[in-house]
């Protein structure tokens, strides 16, 4: 099924071919790492890994890594393995979150849950994260290592949290932000923080790359919820209103709940925690959310996320680097159009 909603005024738009051109050298190291790594004499675990890894999605997060290294004058070799635990840390999360959302579409392509089951999904992602954290050992800085690993427990707590408003109609604007800021921007953040960090940055590099991955993550996310209701489904790599149907609570649902009559309310009630949450209810869920302008005002709070990215990043002198991350926080938001 394949809505399209409008969003209202559209933003700069904008793409990530700056940024993918300054770190393709690194991004090929990274690349081979990821390929090296995912090796092992179990046949079924380099096959798993490899039909998520090599799916299509466009690494945003490792390029965070090897981005703000750059931007802080890294010199060396350590951003690499970073990176790569970056990466594995994501996808380890997208096996474990299509078992938990039983979703059989990833990227476009079946998930690996759908082709091997949910037992190996599981599993793979496990040995996934266990690599992870051996290459930032070897990496050597426990700084890095202490970043990256609370990243993995707070991105685990969100998995819990949203596990626990799981069709909960009363779920608080402030509450499933928090779900967001641990469930996907945490990583999102590590991964921009650890970039200073290997680089021996002061701490106020530290914080601001940090700022500028949180805030970055939250905007990505919240574009991903409108996207649910109002994208098509080559754009999302799943099916369009997903969300709704796994009776997921999501910004534009908790904005039109809140701004809705007793009426309307009693639908969201019914459709998410009854799960009668069919095709024609989408489309009565759609209106409602044009209704109650729900989609235009979550977009309107990534770009308010997407600004505050931008803002974090101000203090480094003007560069190509710092301009290709201004240019990621305007594709992110651009996606919705």
């Amino acid at each position: 099924m394949g809505v399209v909603v409008s969003f209202g005024e559209k933003s700069a738009g904008g793409d990530i071919e700056r940024l993918v051109a300054l770190v393709r050298e690194d991004m090929s190291r990274v690349n081979e790492t990821i390929l090296s790594r995912t090796g092992s004499d179990v046949t079924m675990i380099p096959e798993v890994a490899q039909h998520l890894i090599s799916s299509g999605g466009k690494r945003l997060r490792p390029m965070l890594t090897l981005a703000t290294a750059i931007l802080n004058n890294y010199e060396g070799a350590g951003h690499i393995k970073l990176a790569a635990s970056v990466e594995f840390m994501h996808t380890a999360t997208l096996l474990h979150d299509d078992v938990v959302d039983e979703s059989d579409l990833r990227r476009g392509k079946p998930s690996a849950r759908k082709v091997w089951g949910n037992e190996a999904s599981v599993l793979v992602g496990d040995f996934l994260l266990g690599q992870a954290f051996k290459m930032m050992v070897e990496v050597g800085s426990l700084p890095c290592l202490d970043v990256l690993s609370t990243a993995a427990a707070v991105i685990a707590e969100g998995e819990v949290m949203q596990l626990a408003a799981a069709k909960n109609t009363a779920t608080t604007e402030d509450e499933y932000l928090a779900v967001i800021r641990a469930k996907t921007a945490a990583l999102f953040a590590a991964a921009a923080e650890v970039g200073p960090i290997v680089s021996g940055a002061d701490e106020t590099a530290q914080k601001a790359c940090r700022s500028y991955g949180l805030n970055l993550g939250i905007a990505f996310q919240l574009i991903d919820d409108a996207l649910d209701y109002g994208g098509t489904a080559a754009k999302l790599g799943k099916n369009v209103g997903d969300d709704f149907r796994e009776g997921k609570i999501t910004l534009p649902l908790v904005l039109a709940f809140r701004r809705g009559s007793d009426e309307e309310r009693a639908f969201w009630r019914d459709s998410i925690e009854s799960g009668a949450n069919d095709d024609t209810r989408l489309l009565r869920a759609i209106d409602l959310l044009r209704k109650h302008r729900a989609l235009e005002d979550t977009v309107e709070r990534a770009r308010h996320y997407g600004a505050m990215a931008k803002d974090a990043l101000a203090l480094f002198p003007p560069s190509a680097m710092r301009e290709a991350l201004d240019e990621v926080v305007d594709f992110c938001i651009s996606r919705a159009h």
